[in-house]
């Protein structure tokens, strides 16, 4: 895990707290908030998954041309 995926992970589950505490407590605006982080957390984690991906594809090919 790539340190982007770690802090989209850390992001979502931020987002996803504040959402919960929003609904519990009637607060519109913070449940908002939490599921806007929450989404952007979703993102980087898939963009950081995504760039990992690519770089393993492009260290193997690079690794299977130099035999």
């Amino acid at each position: 895990m790539t340190q982007q995926e770690a802090r989209g992970k850390e992001k979502k589950l931020l987002g996803q707290g504040k959402e919960i505490v929003g609904i519990i407590t009637g607060n519109t605006a913070m449940e908002r908030e939490g599921f806007r982080q929450e989404a952007e957390g979703a993102a980087q984690e898939r963009l950081g998954k995504a760039r990992r991906k690519v770089g393993e594809l492009v260290g193997r090919d690079a690794k299977a041309s130099k035999k």
